[in-house]
C-alpha cells in the first residue's frame, strides 16, 4: 500500500462499520501480521508516529488546527522490515475526547477495537504520566464492559484477558521533566511502573485513585514507555510532516528512531485464543466481526469470534486443498492414459499437499469434520480421475487394436478364410494381432479387458470361418471351439486378476494414507496444545510477577487475592488441558474408527473376488494359445 486507507468508518446514524475496500486489502495478504495500533486524546501528533513506523514522512493525515482529521480507524499495510514474510499493519485511530463527537461510548469503542485487532497497543498523550493523564484513560476501566470472553453473561478473572490483551506501550509527547525518582535516575519503564504504583489505604479516594492503575496493570502485563522530547520550536509543530529533518530536534528523532526500533523488534505477531496465528485475510473478518456486533448492540466474545474464524477458515482451508489437489490432477490428466502405479502414486503425492495445505490453515478442527470433508471430496475426485484415465485408455487400446486388426478385418470382407485351411490361417493372423497388442499395451489399466472383448467379438467370426472349412473333421471342429472357450476364459481370467491387483493397491495406498493423515493430525493438534499451552503459561507469569510486586510493595491482602486468582488460573487450566486431551483422544479414535470401516469395505471387496476367482473352473493352456 502506497498510502492508508480507512478500514472503519462511521455511519450517518453513528454506527460503526468496516470499509469493503479495506478488506479487500486485507483478503490478499496471506502472510502473518504484526498488528500496532495507535490510541490517544486528539491533536496529540499519533499520526506522526504512526508515519515514522510506516518509513514515510507523510501518510496519516495530521492535523494543523484545533479540529481532529482522523476519524475512524485507518489502517496502512507494509512489508516487515525486519520480520521476512510478515506484514506490518498500522491502525491509527480517531482521537478520543474529540469536542466535537460529544460520545464517550463512541470513543470506547473506539479504543476497544484497537485492543481487539492489535498486538502491539501505543497510547499517545502529553506532558507527563500524572493523575490526570491515568484518570483520562477511563477507556482501560471499561474494558471488560466493552470486551468479553466467552459469553456476554459470563463473569470471567480479569486474569484471562491478559492472554489475549496486546503488548502496551505508553508514548509521552513533549515531556520536559527529568527522569529522576527518589533522587535516583530513572529509565522511562521506571518511570512508568513509578506513576502506575498503588497507594495504600482502603477510601474512596485511595481506591478511585488505585482503580485505573490496577486495571492497566492487570490487563496489560507487558508494558513500555518511551518519553518524547519537543520535536522542533512550537511554532513548528503543527506542520512536522512537511518539516525540513534538520529543523527537528536530534533528541527527538533519537527517540523516535529508538521507538520505532523497539517496535519492529518487540511487537509479535498477532494471534488468536489457543494461539492461531492472524494473517491479513485473519485480521479482516476479525474487524467485521467485530464491528458487526458492535453494531448490532452486542458486545465482542472473543470466544465467540474465534468459534466464527474457525468455521469460516476451516471450510477455506477445504476448498483450498480441494483446488490444490484438482489443479495438479487436471495437469496430470493431460497426460492420461498413465499406468495404474503411476497414477495412484501421483494421486498419493497430491492428496499429502492438500492435506498439508488444508493443515496450514484449518484450526480447531476438534472433531475432524471438515478433515473428514477434504477426504471425501479428494478420495470423489479421485475416483472420477480413475474413471476418466481408464476411459482413455480403453480408447488407446480400441485404436490399437483396430490399427493391428485392419489387415484382417480386409480379409474377412475379401472372404479370403473362406476355404480350406482358412480356420488355421485366421488362428495365426489372431495369434500374431494379439501378440503385438500384447507387447504395446500391457501396461495400460485397460488391457486385459479390452482384448478379451475384442476376442469375444471374434467368436462368431472364428465359429463360422471354421464351420466353413472342409479340411477340419467334426473332432477337430470340437476340438477348436474348446480351444476358443479356453482362450476366452484365460483371457477373463487375467481381466480379473488385474483388477484383483488393481484392489490390492488401492488397499496399499489406503493403508499409507491413513498413516501419514494420522501422523499428519496428531502433529497439528501438539502444535495447537502447545500453543495454548504457552499462552496459558504467560498469563500465569504475569500473574506471578504482579503478586511479587504486591508483596514488595506491602499490599499483602492483594497479594492472598492474587494467590487465589493463581490457583484458580491453575485449576482452569488443568482443566483446559484435560479437555484437550480428551478431544484429541476421542479424534483420535474417531479416524482409527473411519479408517477401519474404508479398510474393511475395501477388505469385504477383495474378499469376493478372491471368491469369486477361486470358484472359477480351472482351464488347461491350449496349445493354440493367444498369448
Amino acid at each position: 500500500m502506497d498510502k492508508p486507507v480507512c478500514l472503519i468508518d462511521t455511519a450517518s446514524d453513528g454506527k460503526l462499520f468496516v470499509q469493503q475496500s479495506a478488506l479487500q486489502v486485507l483478503e490478499k495478504i496471506q502472510q502473518p501480521v504484526v498488528v500496532v495500533a495507535v490510541v490517544g486524546l486528539y491533536r496529540t501528533g499519533k499520526s506522526y508516529l504512526m508515519n515514522r513506523l510506516a518509513g514515510k514522512q507523510t501518510g496519516f493525515a495530521l492535523g494543523s488546527t484545533i479540529e481532529s482529521k482522523t476519524k475512524g480507524i485507518w489502517m496502512w499495510c507494509v512489508p516487515h522490515p525486519t520480520k521476512a514474510e510478515t506484514t506490518l499493519v498500522l491502525l491509527d485511530t480517531e482521537g478520543l475526547g474529540d469536542v466535537d463527537k460529544g460520545n464517550s461510548k463512541h470513543d470506547t469503542r473506539i479504543f476497544s477495537l484497537a485492543v481487539l485487532l492489535s498486538s502491539t497497543l501505543v497510547l499517545n498523550s502529553r506532558g507527563t504520566i500524572d493523575n490526570r493523564a491515568i484518570e483520562d484513560l477511563q477507556y482501560v476501566t471499561e474494558l471488560t464492559e466493552y470486551i468479553k470472553i466467552r459469553s456476554p453473561d459470563e463473569v470471567v478473572d480479569d486474569a484471562e484477558f491478559v492472554r489475549f490483551f496486546p503488548r502496551f506501550i505508553w508514548a509521552v509527547r513533549d515531556f520536559t521533566l527529568q527522569l529522576n525518582i527518589d533522587g535516583k535516575n530513572a529509565t522511562e519503564d521506571e518511570y512508568l511502573e513509578f506513576a502506575l504504583k498503588l497507594k495504600p489505604g482502603v477510601s474512596i479516594q485511595v481506591n478511585n485513585y488505585n482503580f485505573p492503575r490496577e486495571c492497566i496493570r492487570k490487563y496489560f502485563p507487558l508494558r513500555n514507555c518511551f518519553t518524547f522530547p519537543f520535536p522542533s520550536d512550537p511554532d513548528n509543530l503543527s506542520y512536522l510532516e512537511t518539516l525540513d529533518p534538520a529543523l527537528i530536534s536530534k533528541q527527538f528523532l533519537e527517540v523516535s528512531d529508538r521507538f520505532c526500533k523497539f517496535i519492529f523488534d518487540q511487537s509479535q505477531v498477532k494471534n488468536l485464543k489457543d494461539g492461531y496465528t492472524v494473517t491479513g485475510r485473519v485480521l479482516g473478518h476479525l474487524a467485521k466481526t467485530y464491528v458487526d456486533t458492535i453494531s448490532s448492540g452486542g458486545v465482542p466474545c472473543l470466544e465467540n469470534a474465534v468459534i466464527t474464524m474457525a468455521k469460516i477458515e476451516n471450510e477455506a482451508a477445504v476448498k483450498e486443498g480441494i483446488d490444490m489437489y484438482q489443479s495438479e490432477m487436471e495437469k496430470l490428466k493431460k497426460s492420461f492414459p498413465l499406468d495404474l502405479n503411476e497414477i495412484t502414486s501421483k494421486h498419493q503425492c497430491f492428496r499429502l499437499m492438500a492435506t498439508q495445505t488444508f493443515m496450514k490453515r484449518s484450526f480447531r478442527d476438534s472433531n475432524g469434520k471438515y478433515l473428514t470433508s477434504l477426504e471425501e471430496a479428494i478420495n470423489h475426485q479421485f475416483d472420477g480421475y480413475l474413471w476418466n484415465n481408464a476411459k482413455a485408455s480403453k480408447a488407446k487400446c480400441e485404436r490399437l487394436l483396430s490399427v493391428l486388426s485392419k489387415p484382417m478385418t480386409e480379409k474377412i470382407n475379401q472372404g479370403f478364410y473362406s476355404k480350406a485351411g482358412g480356420y488355421d490361417l485366421f488362428c495365426q493372423d489372431l495369434n500374431i494381432i494379439i501378440k503385438q497388442y500384447n507387447a504395446r499395451a500391457n501396461k495400460e489399466v485397460k488391457f486385459n479387458e479390452v482384448s478379451e472383448k475384442f476376442l469375444k467379438e471374434k467368436v462368431p467370426v472364428a465359429t463360422a470361418i471354421q464351420n466353413a472349412d472342409n479340411k477340419l473333421t467334426e473332432n477337430e471342429q470340437r476340438i477348436c471351439e474348446e480351444r476358443q472357450k479356453a482362450v476366452l476364459l484365460e483371457q477373463e481370467i487375467k481381466a480379473q486378476d488385474e483388477r484383483q491387483r488393481q484392489l490390492e493397491k488401492k488397499i496399499e495406498t489406503e493403508q499409507q494414507n491413513n498413516a501419514e493423515r494420522m501422523r499428519q493430525v496428531m502433529e497439528k493438534m501438539n502444535m495447537e496444545m502447545s500453543l495454548q499451552k504457552q499462552e496459558m503459561n504467560r498469563a500465569m507469569d504475569s500473574k506471578l510477577r504482579e503478586q511479587t510486586d504486591m508483596m514488595m510493595n506491602g499490599f499483602q491482602e492483594k497479594a492472598n487475592q492474587m494467590n487465589w486468582e493463581i490457583q484458580e488460573l491453575k485449576r482452569k487450566n488443568n482443566d483446559t488441558e484435560e479437555r484437550k486431551s480428551r478431544e484429541f483422544k476421542e479424534f483420535l479414535e474417531h479416524m482409527e474408527r473411519r479408517n477401519a470401516q474404508n479398510m474393511e469395505v475395501l477388505q469385504q471387496q477383495h474378499r469376493e473376488q478372491m471368491n469369486a476367482m477361486n470358484w472359477r473352473p480351472k482351464q488347461k493352456s491350449s496349445s493354440c494359445s493367444l498369448q
